[in-house]
């Protein structure tokens, strides 16, 4: 087993963010800086030389930017990559591309100049670096991981890698690190003849969102859009939480608010589930997929307790195994899938077969 300390290599021709990003991952004893680089193309040389842990990229930078920086460092070392962002409608589309690109999550850039925020920025960074390394590592160690869909959990509770059938009306789905690109590998796959809504919380900060849903919205046969406040949702229809803000369905509708205030995160997967479950109860879906911590599980519990379904993605293929890891060893999955086969369970539970039969599919 590995236990050698995290090796990171900071790219970014700002001195003063490397400095920053160096002084903030050192205060960790188990990270390690072992280089840092001013422009993309000294960092595809140090990455290809150094072969570290993880590195941190930064978008716009001389000589070779970061998005023609990560292809090529993907080609040539594959390598867990941490994207440096602007918190800029270009910045969202640019770090989109990259983590379709292969980047495994990002940083907002402008917050770590705000000394207020400087905390905040700190305890998500360190805890990003080192789940990201953790998963990665663990994949290395078990490249051929046994499916844990079909085995039993350490509460005794059987998980499948089915969806079982059942009059669900609402889809409730949580997703966090690995999210974007994992959302456009099931999303896009969805059938335009769906007859629920889906509510999505993906963990990101204002603008993101916007942009991850109209990309969605442009590579799906369903309308994907950021929630508004007010607007009535429909079936058939994905909504994505803007972040920043919470989601929250009532009746017939959306409401965006900045209430609860004292969540971990802003959107909430647990405050958009529980929504979804006062109005929907048992009938509602719950899915959570790749992400750190336990948002969802406070949630799914509740789901649970009302006899719903709860659905947990797979450690092999989720990106950091953390909040489908809660689901599954809570004894709360009723099913374990892996993310290729998510839209295809999805399609078939609603499907015109599965009401026309009471068993699995």
């Amino acid at each position: 087993m590995r236990n050698s300390k995290i090796k990171v290599l900071i790219v970014d021709d700002s001195a003063f963010m490397r400095k920053s990003i160096s002084i903030m991952l050192e205060s960790d004893e188990s990270i390690e800086i072992i280089a840092t680089a001013k422009d993309g193309l000294e960092g595809v040389e140090l990455a290809k030389k150094l072969r570290p842990d993880l590195i941190t990229l930064d978008i716009e930078m001389p000589k070779m930017d970061g998005l023609t920086a990560l292809k090529k460092i993907m080609s040539d070392c594959p390598t867990s990559v941490l994207m440096v962002s602007s918190l800029t409608t270009e910045g969202a589309e640019s770090t989109l591309k990259a983590l379709e690109l292969g980047a495994v999550d990002f940083i907002p850039k402008e917050l770590s100049y705000v000394n207020v925020n400087i905390i905040k920025i700190k305890e998500d960074l360190l805890r990003k670096v080192k789940a990201i390394v953790m998963q990665r590592r663990s994949r290395e160690r078990f490249s051929r991981l046994k499916s844990i869909s079909n085995r039993t959990s350490s509460t005794g509770v059987s998980t499948r890698n089915n969806i079982p059938s059942g009059d669900y009306r609402a889809i409730a789905l949580g997703i966090s690190t690995g999210g974007p690109l994992s959302l456009q590998k099931v999303i896009p796959q969805i059938n335009s003849n769906i007859d629920v809504p889906i509510f999505i919380v993906q963990h990101m900060p204002p603008r993101f969102t916007k942009s991850l849903a109209d990309r969605l919205n442009n590579m799906s046969s369903i309308t994907v859009k950021e929630a508004e406040d007010g607007e009535t949702y429909r079936k058939g229809w994905a909504y994505i939480a803007p972040g920043g803000s919470h989601m929250v369905i009532r009746q017939n509708k959306i409401e965006i608010s900045d209430s609860p205030s004292d969540t971990i995160h802003k959107p909430s997967v647990d405050v958009m589930m529980n929504s979804v479950i006062d109005v929907f109860n048992r009938r509602t879906l719950g899915i959570i997929m790749t992400g750190m911590g336990k948002d969802g599980l406070d949630a799914m519990r509740r789901l649970k307790q009302k006899n719903g379904t709860c659905i947990a993605q797979d450690e092999r293929t989720s990106v950091v195994y953390g909040m489908p890891k809660a689901i599954v060893e809570a004894g709360i999955a009723d099913a374990v899938i892996p993310l290729d086969d998510f839209a295809l369970k999805i399609n078939k539970v609603f499907s015109n077969e599965r009401k026309l039969c009471g068993t699995n599919i």
